[in-house]
């Protein structure tokens, strides 16, 4: 408390401050305001996930503010108090913005609520009896919260990376790893704050992750296309796709109706086409059509992509046929890839080379 006293006389680390203030303020005003999206705008991202990053900029911001209060009020329980209030602002909408990023399914952050009641319990104590000492056991308990929650996080992560693959085609804009990053940054915050520090270049730091914080989540909220409304398309099956389903026999049905309406008719190059739009367009549906991929050890993704890197090589054959003057890029797109580095890993992943190589040894 005496170094953030000795700050308050600190013109730089003022407008520091006021400036990270304003700049989470009109983060908050802007997600809850515009409806539109001003960095990507042919991107809707999740509703959940913005007002949940609102309510993260906002808790920033409030908690700039009453922070400043205990500069100039000092006592054990105003201390005790705006820590508990850290702890709460910051773990509670943390939660939610993770939660919602994952979109396979809705996660509930009153495990998340629960999970903080020996927290206040703890804090209460502390600010009656204005002993700052229940800091130590408050700090370890939510240190254990933040590993648990990190591992839990691990794991959603990966069931959300096969979900991925095994609904859509396309994962611009829908990948799961920014989310590891954010969740290391959110981590690295909650530590900063978490730890009792009283040199100076530690509260500069506080104020630098603040900004590299914001302006991370408002890149992830902008990017992050939401996806519920795409995928949850269950039609009934034909009767022909039923009876042979019952009998286990998928690859007699849906393989030829995936090579009569999907492969013949070039609709795997349709941009962002999903299992359930591919399930609907073959007459059968999305369960179905998932645990024909299961069996024939592909995911939903590699099988489009697959096809997409097929046709590709068939237009570099045609290009060279003809003497067409073409980049990779050029053919990649016409594909029906809208990012070379997905074509590229997709073509890996399929020829096992990379696009160069098969090129060039391809003229030789």
């Amino acid at each position: 408390m005496e170094e953030l006293s000795m700050l308050s006389q600190d013109i730089f680390f003022l407008l520091l401050y006021g400036g990270v203030i304003a700049v989470e303020v009109l983060s908050a005003l802007y997600l809850l305001l515009r409806n539109g999206n001003a960095f990507v705008s042919d991107i809707e991202p999740p509703v959940n996930l913005r007002r949940w990053t609102a309510a993260f900029m906002a808790s920033l911001a409030l908690n700039h503010l009453y922070w400043v209060y205990a500069v100039f009020h000092p006592s054990a329980a105003i201390y005790m108090t705006v820590c508990l209030l850290d702890i709460l602002f910051i773990i509670i909408p943390v939660s939610g913005i993770m939660l919602s990023m994952l979109q396979d399914r809705k996660r509930p952050v009153w495990p998340i609520l629960v999970s903080l009641i020996p927290v206040v319990i703890l804090a209460v104590r502390g600010i009656v009896r204005g002993d700052i000492g229940m800091l130590k056991p408050i700090s370890i308990y939510v240190a254990i919260l933040i590993v648990l929650f990190s591992v839990y996080m691990v794991f959603a992560i990966r069931t959300y990376g096969r979900w991925l693959r095994d609904n859509f085609a396309d994962l611009e804009h829908k990948e799961f790893w920014q989310s590891i990053l954010v969740v290391s940054v959110f981590l690295l915050t909650l530590l900063f704050y978490n730890s009792s520090s009283d040199n100076k270049i530690y509260f500069y730091a506080i104020q630098a992750v603040n900004i590299l914080v914001v302006g991370l989540m408002m890149w992830r909220v902008e990017t992050l296309r939401h996806l519920d409304s795409s995928i949850t398309a269950e039609e009934e099956p034909s009767e022909d796709v039923k009876e042979t389903s019952s009998s286990h026999a998928f690859p007699d049905v849906i393989g030829p109706q995936l090579k009569k309406y999907c492969e013949d008719t070039l609709l795997f190059l349709q941009y962002d086409l999903t299992l359930a739009q591919l399930a609907q367009a073959i007459g059968t549906n999305r369960s179905y059509l998932s645990q024909y991929f299961s069996q024939q050890g592909l995911t939903y993704n590699a099988y489009i992509n697959g096809l997409r890197v097929e046709h590709f090589v068939r237009l570099y054959h045609e290009a060279v046929a003809t003497h067409r003057v073409f980049t990779a890029n050029q053919l990649s797109a016409e594909s029906g890839f809208h990012s070379y580095s997905t074509f590229s890993a997709a073509f890996k992943q399929k020829m096992g080379k990379t696009v160069t190589t098969w090129i060039n040894d391809t003229k030789e």
